[in-house]
C-alpha cells in the first residue's frame, strides 16, 4: 500500500492530523494496533528475560551462591550506566543476603572495565562470585585470571563482543551473535534489570518488588544515549513515572539539589541528574554515586548528595576553564582553524572532563575533534565526531601510533606515548581530510515535517507528547513552517538567546524561544517573512501552561 494511503488510513483510524500519522509511519507504525501498542506502553510489553542467552546459567549460579552463603561482589563501570546498574542489582540481592558488596574501579588508576586490581580485591576478601555490569564483554584475559583464582563471573554487558567471549559462567549480552533476545539496545543497567527480573520470575517474587528500581533504569537509558525504542521505551516510560511520583531517596535528593520541581523528562535526566552522578567518578570516587543511589536514609543521602554536587561544581569549573583555553588555542592558530579536524593537547588538563570539552569544541567548529592530556605517563584522549563520519575507523588508520583505542562511530577514547603526539595530530588530519566530505562539515537540522502554524493546537500537542519518551531513534519531531512573520519586536534573553512571537497567515500568535541565535535580532522585521524549524513544547510559568516553539533554525524566506 502506498505511504500516502497508509497515512490517510492511520489518520482516520486514530482521529489525528495526517502529519502525526506520517510521524508514526516514520517509526514503522502502520496500523491501529501498532499505534495502540506504541501510544500505550504496558509492562506486559517487556520480553521474557530467559530468552537471553545464558540467563538460566546465571540465575542457577546466583541461586547456588545464595544457598551456600557465598560472598558476592557487584562490579560495575564508573559512569551513570554502570553505577545505576550496580545500585539496582546490589539493592535487590542485598535484601536476600548479607554476604554482598560492590566495587567500582578507579577511573584514573584502573581505567575502564574489569581490572586485575578488582579481581585481586575479590580474591583477598574471599568473594567467589562477581557479577559484572556494563563491562566485561571483551575482558577475556581478566576472566581467565579470575578463573585461575577460583572466582566465577557473570557478565551483564551491552557493548559489542570481540572475537572470543570471556569464559564466564554466564555472558548476558543481547549483542552476542548467538543470542536470540528480541531487543538488542538495552543499557547496561537494563541488562541488570533483566537479571533481577529473571531471578524474581523463577523464585515467585512479584513484579512490584522489582518495579521500584525502574527509575534507575530510566536514568541509565537517558544518560547512556541508547535507543528509546521498543523495550527501552517501555522501561523509560515507567521509569519516568517512578521518577515523577516516588523516586528512590538518592535520585530524589539529586532532583532537589538540581531544583527540579516540575515533572522531569529524559532531557532533564541527561542535563541535571546524569552530570551529578558522573561527577563522582570524574572528580573523586564513583563509589559515592552508588552509596547515594542505594541509600534509604534521607540525611545520609543529603550528605552524599551535597558532596557529589560539590564535585559537579568542581567539574563545571574544570570544564569551563579547559574549554576556554582550548578555544583560545584554536582561535590563535590560523593553521588549526583551517584544518578539517581539531586535535588540542595540554598536559595539565583534567582527564575527567576532556570528553565534555571535546563535545563543546565539536559543537563550535563542527568537525572531528580530539582533546588530549597527560595521564599516568601516557597521553590520553577523548574524541567526538560529526554526523556521518566514522571516528573509530579514522582512529584505526592511526592505530600504529596508539597504545590503545576504543569506542564507536561518534565517540571514542585513546592513549598513546607522549612522543607520538605530533605525528598523530598530522596523521589524524591527513586521514580526516582524505575521507570526510564537505557536506559532513556543515551542521544539518533534520526536519520531520512541514506544517502550518494553524495546525498546532492542544490536541495536536497532546497526541505529539504521547510519542515520548523522546531520545535516540525516537527524537522529538522537528517541524518546518515557511513564511512566518514576527509580531512586535524580538527580545534578547541573557546575552545569546531570543524571545519573540510569530504568526503565519492569520494563525494564532506563538511564543518562541531561540537559544544561541541572538545574531538574528536585527534581521527579524515585521515586513520580512522568514522560515523557522522548531520543536513544540509546553512552557509552564506561574502555573500557567502555554505552547511554545523552541526554534532550532531560522532563515530568510525565499522570494516569491
Amino acid at each position: 500500500m502506498p505511504d500516502d494511503d497508509v497515512i490517510q488510513q492511520l489518520a482516520e483510524a486514530l482521529s489525528i492530523d495526517p502529519v502525526l500519522a506520517a510521524l508514526l509511519l516514520q517509526r514503522e507504525i502502520k496500523s491501529f494496533e501498532e499505534a495502540k501498542h506504541f501510544f500505550r506502553p504496558d509492562i506486559r510489553h517487556l520480553h521474557d528475560p530467559f530468552l537471553m542467552q545464558d540467563m538460566e546459567k546465571a540465575i542457577e549460579r546466583i541461586e547456588t551462591a545464595l544457598e551456600k552463603e557465598e560472598k558476592i561482589l557487584i562490579y560495575g563501570d564508573y559512569d551513570v550506566d554502570g553505577t545505576t546498574a550496580v545500585a539496582l542489582v546490589y539493592s535487590f540481592f542485598s535484601k536476600r543476603t548479607t554476604n554482598i558488596s560492590y566495587y567500582i574501579p578507579d577511573r584514573y588508576k584502573e581505567g575502564y572495565g574489569i581490572s586485575t586490581q578488582g579481581i585481586d580485591y575479590a580474591a583477598e576478601n574471599s568473594y567467589s562470585l562477581i557479577i559484572a555490569l556494563d563491562c566485561g564483554i571483551k575482558s577475556v584475559d581478566k576472566i581467565d585470571y579470575a578463573n585461575s583464582l577460583g572466582i566465577d563471573f557473570i557478565i551483564c554487558d551491552h557493548h559489542l563482543p570481540g572475537g572470543d567471549l570471556p569464559k564466564a559462567i554466564g555472558v548476558l549480552d543481547p549483542k552476542r551473535a548467538d543470542c536470540e533476545y528480541p531487543y538488542k539496545e538495552l543499557s547496561g543497567c537494563g541488562i541488570g534489570f533483566k537479571l533481577v527480573q529473571a531471578y524474581a520470575e523463577k523464585n515467585g517474587i512479584p513484579f512490584e518488588s522489582i518495579a521500584c528500581y525502574m527509575d534507575l533504569v530510566a536514568v541509565s537509558i537517558a544518560c547512556d544515549i541508547v535507543h528509546i525504542t521498543g523495550e527501552n521505551r517501555t522501561l523509560a516510560y515507567f521509569g519516568l513515572q517512578k521518577l515523577n511520583s516516588e523516586p528512590c531517596t538518592g535520585i530524589k535528593t539529586l532532583m532537589e539539589i538540581a531544583g527540579k520541581k516540575e515533572r522531569v523528562n529524559i532531557s532533564d535526566v541527561v542535563f541535571s541528574i546524569g552530570p551529578r552522578i558522573n561527577a563522582a567518578g570524574r572528580i573523586a570516587d564513583a563509589k559515592h554515586a552508588v552509596a547515594l543511589l542505594i541509600s534509604d536514609d534521607v540525611l545520609n543521602a543529603g550528605d552524599i548528595g551535597a558532596l557529589i554536587n560539590g564535585h559537579n561544581a568542581e567539574r563545571k569549573g574544570h570544564d569551563q576553564t579547559i574549554t576556554d583555553e582550548a578555544l583560545s588555542m584554536i582561535k590563535s592558530d590560523a593553521a588549526l582553524v583551517a584544518k578539517k579536524s581539531t586535535v588540542v593537547f595540554n598536559e595539565r588538563w583534567h582527564k575527567g572532563v576532556i570528553g565534555i570539552v571535546a563535545s563543546r569544541l565539536t559543537e563550535k567548529y563542527y568537525r572531528p575533534t580530539i582533546v588530549l592530556t597527560r595521564s599516568n605517563g601516557h597521553v590520553a584522549g577523548s574524541a567526538r565526531s560529526v554526523y556521518g563520519f566514522d571516528l573509530y575507523e579514522a582512529l584505526s588508520n592511526c592505530s600504529d601510533l596508539l597504545t590503545q583505542y576504543g569506542g564507536h562511530m561518534y565517540a571514542a577514547g585513546l592513549t598513546m606515548p607522549p612522543e607520538n603526539v605530533l605525528a598523530f595530530i598530522d596523521r589524524f588530519e591527513e586521514v580526516v581530510g582524505a575521507t570526510i566530505t564537505d557536506e559532513q562539515l556543515i551542521p544539518e537540522i533534520k526536519i520531520d515535517a512541514e506544517i502550518k502554524l494553524s495546525q498546532i493546537n492542544s490536541k495536536f500537542y497532546r497526541v505529539l507528547s504521547q510519542f515520548g519518551p523522546f531520545g535516540p531513534a525516537n527524537m522529538t519531531p522537528v517541524f518546518l513552517s515557511k513564511g512566518v512573520r514576527i509580531c512586535g519586536q524580538p527580545l534578547l534573553v541573557g546575552s545569546e538567546h531570543l524571545k519573540m512571537f510569530v504568526q503565519q497567515d492569520g494563525s494564532a500568535m506563538f511564543e518562541c524561544i531561540a537559544f544561541g541565535q541572538h545574531s538574528w535580532i536585527r534581521d527579524l522585521k515585521q515586513d520580512r517573512p522568514f522560515d523557522i524549524c522548531y520543536c513544540i513544547e509546553e512552557n509552564v510559568w506561574r502555573d500557567k501552561r502555554t505552547l511554545q516553539l523552541n526554534i532550532k533554525g531560522i532563515r530568510q524566506a525565499a522570494q516569491q
